[in-house]
């Protein structure tokens, strides 16, 4: 304050400090010497000293070869990703493909198998479980293993064709049975004849967009058809005498041909089955059929008969009352009379003919055959 006073007095006014001359040359030294050590350092580096070098179009055409080789190997990548990827949709897609057979093919079999149940032989076949959609099989990685899943799929519809075929079969060989055993009795059953099959037409290239016939469907139809055969021959059977015309507490009495006479003790012909059964005991028609006779016979007393159509008829003696009447249809197993003791008897008993053409046949071979038919129906 003195100082800029005792200036002032003498007619000066107080300045700033300026830079000194050496610390500003020094500084400026410095700077340069930076500038070259960093020129140096650009100059080094190989890619930036061909570039200041005048090389820049060798620089850029390696960067872009590089580069090009990046996108290749990024593209071979992205296919092979892609490629994994389209495997796996095409193997999901198979897969649901699959699944929409095995879903149709499962129904097919749910209604053959309540057919088949419904006919008595459900046990034979093994329905294949009710739920059946696609479970996806897993790796230990968590990604989806299509082989296991495929392997799956196929088995679970290599399952259900064996479902239907095991009911075909099961179908099959009880009809064979049942026409088998009823034509040793001279009963020939009349079944459906098989739809007819014959095929044809102009060789033509195959049609990629058109529709091809399901194997499964035509195997199902198949089945179906077992079916229906089977059905026709176990209701044919309902027209065979082959069904016990009495059921309850009795005994065969007597047999069938030649035998010592209870009233002259000769030797005489006996044309049926007698069954010892108190009296009042119902009498039933040993088959489906028509009452053809209702009222007495000498030496048979009280008797009906019933028509059952090949030519085959069935005789109820020695009854003590009627239930049906003459005209009526009846049904197997259908009461039709009581048991009683009425013309040339000993004692109640019902007395059983079958007769084809008025002429009498054993009706032992009749029951016994119905016996085992019924075993084998369970």
């Amino acid at each position: 304050m003195r100082q800029s006073a005792k200036l002032e007095s003498q007619g000066q006014k107080p300045g700033r400090r300026g830079v000194h001359p050496a610390l500003f040359y020094g500084m400026f030294a410095l700077l340069l010497g930076g500038n070259a050590i960093s020129a140096t350092g650009l100059l080094m580096a190989p890619d930036i000293a061909r570039l200041l070098g005048g090389q820049n179009e060798l620089v850029l055409s390696a960067y872009e070869d590089r580069l090009a080789q990046m996108r290749v190997e990024i593209d071979r990548l992205h296919s092979r990703n892609y490629a994994q990827a389209g495997d796996i949709n095409l193997q999901l897609q198979e897969l649901s493909q699959q699944q929409e057979v095995l879903l149709e093919q499962h129904q097919l079999v749910r209604a053959l198998v309540t057919k088949a149940d419904q006919l008595g032989i459900a046990a034979v076949a093994t329905p294949v479980s009710g739920d059946m959609e696609l479970s996806m099989v897993t790796t230990h990685s968590g990604n989806p293993d299509m082989a296991a899943t495929s392997a799956s799929v196929t088995q679970m519809m290599t399952e259900t064709q064996q479902a239907m075929t095991g009911i075909a079969v099961a179908a099959s060989e009880r009809t064979e049975n049942i026409v088998s055993e009823l034509s040793k009795l001279g009963i020939a059953l009349n079944l459906p004849v098989a739809p007819l099959d014959g095929v044809g037409g102009p060789l033509l290239a195959a049609n990629e967009g058109a529709a091809a016939t399901s194997p499964m469907i035509e195997d199902a139809n198949a089945v179906m058809q077992a079916l229906m055969l089977y059905k026709a021959a176990r209701d044919s059977l309902e027209l065979a005498p082959v069904h016990m015309p009495i059921t309850g507490n009795f005994r065969q009495s007597s047999g069938y041909g030649n035998r010592k006479d209870p009233f002259t003790g000769n030797r005489a012909f006996h044309s049926g089955l007698d069954f010892a059964a108190p009296s009042g005991t119902s009498v039933l028609s040993a088959a489906d059929g028509v009452v053809s006779f209702v009222g007495e016979r000498s030496g048979y007393g009280k008797v009906v008969e019933v028509e059952h159509g090949n030519g085959l008829m069935t005789r109820y003696a020695h009854l003590s009352g009627y239930i049906a009447q003459k005209g009526q249809k009846v049904l197997t197993g259908t009461p039709i009379a009581k048991v009683g003791s009425t013309g040339r008897s000993t004692g109640p008993h019902l007395h059983f003919e079958v007769h084809r053409a008025d002429t009498s046949l054993d009706p032992k071979p009749f029951l016994e055959t119905g016996k085992r038919i019924i075993a084998m129906l369970g």
